[in-house]
């Protein structure tokens, strides 16, 4: 074994405390994947063992299946061989039959595991740069990679022998030994630590009394610099060498979060400390573990950085919210997942509102809104409460999508993040239902519950009050607020899908009424019919009127009567709906009517997309004198649709106003661009915006000339950055970006002067870039000549200039987080794109190499993605591929998968030169059984082949030769199962009826024989559900009782890990009750 092989390897030691549930425990079943296990012991006994993982191979290696259909039925089989909650695991060790008959005196069965870990390809990840200087100098650290998302995948099997579930909780000890040179961080408080006699090694102590499960549970060591927290002295922070100070400025507000949740939870922060540690190469910016956050080290910025700071601080409130829901209570199990997602998303909202201002909150409501509408419509619906009758995959709740939902493991990555979207959401429906003081109620109960049972010593009905269940959380609802929500959970939870409202109306003048009609389309995909309440908000001229609507069944027309009269000439104050009265020019207005604008459910109460007809005027009356910031996005975005003189002046005058949100004047830069090219032909005066930002950031002397830099007004800021971006799209009647914004944006860069600023312009410099990015047009091509950098145009000429002097610039002064490499990267592929220079991705590839700062690969890796699909390049595809096998950083191998399913190089429905059996064998076998160590990238690999080939066998693959199959036990013949796809789902195995792996084995009568050496139950659990022939497990795998030897290991090494673990079984599983005890503490 090499050094480098040495700096990979964790060897461990696993002790857990049992109490049997059930008579003649016979078997024990743990999670365990890549861990090699030497040696096992039930209560100093040897105890023999079998290993197997039936998800290290979905399909049979010598399937001739390429359909999707089949995949995902072998891939939920295999999972559900395994999984913990069903009483299933990859080891399956035998009790020694001495110490059966103990289940009757309900004595403590102790099983001690020792095994190792080398080179894991997930679980545990090892960063060690490659550079000089000892281990510590070079900042090598390693911690667990699962994050937020991930977690709900259940990956510590993948660097410990447990019970990977969430609710199977439990009391914790955990020691670390590492080299001297390291910290160990892990959940619970540090007891103590104790150096070796040679002070070449330490071992870190921690106890965690809580009970958790062990998805909760995690670890980072590293040569970590420590801060304490200077207001809260229960909070410990780590950062890598070095950033200590980047480290106190972003974590000087982190009491403030904590003071927040406690007042509204009116309920202590669970755990006696709080450790947030940041690593590098992390899996997503956050991991929250029980008194543990796990973040990426690009959060950390100085003071000098504006636009990071609200990202650090969204994610900080995010993990602390889910130290509450999540960590200290856990699900019953995956089918109330949606509750602590949802109840944790909620509670960070409120953080939101509070720190950021309601005018955010309301802004990210409609933002998430917007998102979940959008996937739903697309993919079909997304189901936050799914129930399998009968167990079989057959009752599949989600047949519009091409994975099972039935378990974590098999989800798509972007339903999931949906799926907590829609979570949240629906919290708050619930909120709008019962009140917030009642939701608030119902969480301090909770939390107030959870408290005292995790005080208490181990009693089987008592720590199941830190699991909250979708009936309890109802329960609870209705204890506390006496109000039934059951339509709402039915509509909402138990159902996919949103609603679709389209809007119209007509002002009868006779009866001074509305006449409104709402219709639905509940047929399209993602759909679904709605029947309730429904507030439509009327701005007339004698003020704002709410109006509670019933929609029925067949209902399409609503009258509502108008309060007030037209009056076109009478000169009077118009009030809104916040109380202020204000001067409007009403010359616009239908001077029959009286009203100035409709909305529909203004308070995003339904989860719904609204298509509402009004005429012009009403969207800028609502743009101009609406208070609601949800209002006058709807405004801007319809005004899109209305390119004429009055739109123009309505959004001037927003981007004037100072008072008005910022991010709604941002958007408003953007449809002026629209409007004033549909305008060109008719536009007067200078190009729509140029005066403004002339006038507001401008030498008054000299108006081509930016005044210097200083970002202390964080509005004006952002406008300052995004007008010259929404100007670039300004185009002429030629289609070209006008010579005098690029100009004006060329004269930007070059004056720009940050020497006065206290704040870093960074930002400001890439979206500059960005904005000569837009105002880049496709070349015009003559007499077919080959485009070379000496015959370009000479603004193009100058555009390249400018990003070549950037790039060149970040060599030697690199900006926070490369931002200007990034603007770079794309502006260079957009070049590539129009036609300006030859089409090449050498750099995009050294770019994207190992070594780079992760954004500047992703940007690199994103022009690859669009180049393979503009050129159909095959080499460039395979380059692609062969990353995402073997790059050190998981989520760059994430991140590509994800580009390609965004930006497919072909599809289902087109043909191309890609598309070819290759390319068929070469996903299948990586999502078959490459991806085994990973359940998000395999799931990604899932989703590019649905991408390409659909759910069916791929078309660009020759036709299966036709068979039959003899089954002499059924006396008939079938279609060959490899070939025919039905037959993969739910078949019955005649072959194996005896190996299925159900309740009774486990409770198996004390003269049972079993044999040891045959394939594990959860193989034959596959038999069951797929009919395929029976195959061994893996090569190597069912390792029987070894010496445990152990060779020189690696500083950072984990060299001992002793999780003692007390966990009750649940009797349906007839696991067996593991209880943590710690060693000589209460209970031995």
């Amino acid at each position: 074994m090499s050094n480098e092989d040495l700096y990979h390897k964790v060897v461990g030691y696993v002790e857990l405390t049992i109490f049997p549930t059930v008579v003649n425990l016979n078997r024990i079943k743990l999670n365990s994947k890549q861990c090699r296990i030497y040696r096992v012991r039930v209560n100093d006994l040897e105890a023999p063992f079998l290993y197997n993982d039936p998800t290290l191979e979905v399909c049979h290696h010598e399937s001739k299946q390429r359909n999707l259909n089949y995949f995902s039925s072998a891939y939920t089989a295999a999972v559900s061989a395994v999984d913990p909650d069903a009483g299933h695991g990859e080891l399956v060790i035998k009790v020694p039959s001495e110490l059966w008959k103990q289940g009757d005196d309900l004595k403590v069965l102790k099983v001690y595991i020792e095994f190792s870990l080398d080179q894991p390809k997930g679980g545990l990840h090892f960063v060690v740069p490659d550079v000089e200087g000892s281990m510590a100098e070079r900042g090598a650290h390693v911690f667990g990679s699962c994050d937020e998302k991930m977690k709900i995948f259940s990956c510590h099997r993948f660097w410990f022998p447990c019970v990977d579930s969430y609710s199977e909780l439990c009391t914790w000890k955990l020691e670390f030994t590492v080299d001297a040179s390291m910290v160990a961080v892990s959940c619970g408080d540090l007891v103590e630590t104790i150096y070796t006699h040679d002070m070449r090694k330490k071992t870190f102590h921690y106890i965690l009394p809580i009970p958790t499960a062990a998805p909760n549970i995690s670890l980072a060591v590293g040569p970590f610099e420590i801060l304490v927290d200077p207001y809260m002295h229960e909070v410990t922070h780590f950062c890598l060498p070095q950033l200590l100070p980047l480290l106190k400025h972003s974590m000087s507000f982190l009491h403030e979060i904590f003071e927040f949740y406690e007042e509204i939870l009116t309920c202590r922060y669970p755990y006696s400390c709080f450790k947030t540690v940041f690593v590098d190469e992390a899996y997503v910016q956050v991991s929250s573990y029980a008194s543990m956050s796990i973040f990426s080290t690009n959060l950390l910025h100085s003071a000098m950085i504006i636009d990071q700071t609200p990202q650090t601080r969204r994610c900080l409130a995010q993990a602390l919210a889910q130290q509450f829901f999540g960590c200290f209570i856990s699900r019953m199990s995956w089918a109330d997942e949606w509750v602590l997602k949802g109840i944790s998303g909620y509670i960070y909202g409120l953080y939101l509102k509070k720190t950021f201002g309601v005018n955010e909150y309301r802004h990210w409501i409609k933002q998430e809104l917007d998102k979940i509408v959008e996937y739903e419509l697309k993919m079909g619906g997304v189901l936050l409460h799914p129930t399998f009758s009968g167990g079989k995959e057959k009752d599949n709740p989600t047949p519009h999508l091409h994975f099972s939902i039935k378990h974590p493991h098999t989800l798509s990555w972007e339903y999931y993040k949906m799926f907590q979207c829609k979570a949240h959401l629906v919290m708050r429906l619930i909120e709008n239902r019962i009140s917030m003081e009642f939701m608030l109620q119902v969480f301090n109960k909770l939390l107030s519950l959870a408290s005292t049972a995790s005080s208490q010593k181990y009693q089987s009905h008592m720590w199941s009050q830190m699991l909250l269940s979708t009936h309890a959380f109802l329960k609870s609802i209705s204890n506390v607020s006496g109000k039934d929500i059951g339509p709402l959970i039915k509509q909402w939870v138990d159902q996919s899908g949103v609603v679709k409202f389209f809007g119209s109306f007509a002002f009868n003048r006779k009866r001074n009424v509305l006449e409104l009609e709402i219709r639905q389309d509940y047929t399209s995909s993602g759909t679904q019919k709605y029947v309730g309440p429904i507030k439509v908000t009327v701005q007339e001229l004698d003020g704002s009127f709410n109006h509670m609507l019933q929609i029925e069944e067949n209902s399409l027309k609503h009258d509502i009567p108008c309060h007030s009269k037209s009056r076109r000439n009478k000169k009077k104050k118009i009030p809104l709906m916040n109380g202020e009265e204000v001067d409007m020019d009403l010359s616009a207005m239908d001077a029959d009517s009286p009203l100035l604008w409709i909305r529909i459910d203004p308070d995003m109460s339904i989860l719904r997309k609204v298509e509402f007809e009004q005429a012009d005027f009403m969207w800028q009356y609502q743009l101009r004198y609406e208070r609601d910031v949800v209002a006058q996005e709807e405004a801007i975005s319809a005004l899109e649709k209305f390119p004429t003189p009055a739109s123009r002046l309505a959004l001037t005058d927003i981007l004037e106003q100072e008072q008005c949100f910022y991010k709604v004047r941002m958007q408003a830069c953007f449809c002026l661009a629209k409007i004033a090219n549909a305008m060109v032909s008719t536009w007067q005066g200078p190009p729509a915006m140029k005066s403004l930002f002339t006038r507001m950031f401008c030498c008054k002397s000299c108006p081509n000339i930016v005044k210097t830099n200083n970002f202390i007004n964080f509005q004006s800021y952002f406008l300052q950055k995004t007008m010259p971006v929404a100007m670039a799209l300004l185009r002429d009647v030629q289609n070209l970006c006008p010579k005098d914004v690029l100009n004006f944006i060329l004269d930007l860069i070059k004056y720009n002067d940050n020497r006065k600023n206290k704040f870093s312009d960074n930002y400001y410099r890439a979206d500059l870039i960005e904005a000569l990015t837009n105002s880049l047009t496709p070349a015009i091509s003559i007499n077919n000549e080959v485009r070379t950098v000496d015959n370009l145009n000479a603004d193009v000429r100058l555009i390249l200039e400018e990003i070549t002097r950037f790039l060149n610039m970040e060599k030697l002064l690199p900006s926070f987080r490369n931002t200007i490499t990034v603007s770079c990267l794309r502006a260079i592929r957009q070049l590539q794109k129009n036609g300006h220079i030859p089409s090449d991705p050498s750099l995009f590839k050294s770019y994207a190499q190992y070594g780079h700062f992760v954004d500047v690969r992703i940007a690199a890796l994103e022009a690859l993605v669009d180049y393979t699909r503009v050129e159909r390049s095959s080499g460039e595809l395979q380059w692609l591929l062969s990353m995402v096998q073997n790059d050190p950083v998981h989520y760059v191998r994430h991140k590509i998968l994800g580009l390609l399913c965004k930006n497919p190089p072909f599809t289902k429905t087109t043909d191309s030169a890609l598309c070819n059996e290759a390319l068929v064998d070469q996903l299948w076998k990586f999502m078959n059984s490459g991806a085994s160590h990973d359940w998000r990238l395999r799931c990604d690999a899932v989703n590019l082949y649905y991408m390409l080939f659909g759910l069916t066998r791929p078309s660009c693959l020759p036709l299966p030769e036709l068979g039959l199959v003899l089954n002499l036990k059924e006396k008939k013949a079938v279609l060959n199962p490899t070939i025919k796809p039905e037959l993969g789902v739910g078949a019955q195995n005649s072959i194996h009826p005896s190996c299925h792996g159900t309740k009774g084995d486990f409770n198996t009568m004390e003269d049972e024989d079993i044999d040891m050496e045959t394939v594990h139950d959860s193989q034959a659990f596959i038999h069951h559900h797929l009919n395929l022939l029976e195959r061994p497990s893996t090569p190597g795998k069912h390792t029987h009782t070894h010496t445990h030897t152990h060779t020189h290991t690696h500083y950072i090494h984990v060299l001992k890990t002793l999780l003692i673990q007390k966990k009750p079984a649940k009797p349906a599983s007839g696991r067996g009750t593991h209880l943590p005890q710690l060693v000589g503490g209460e209970g031995d």
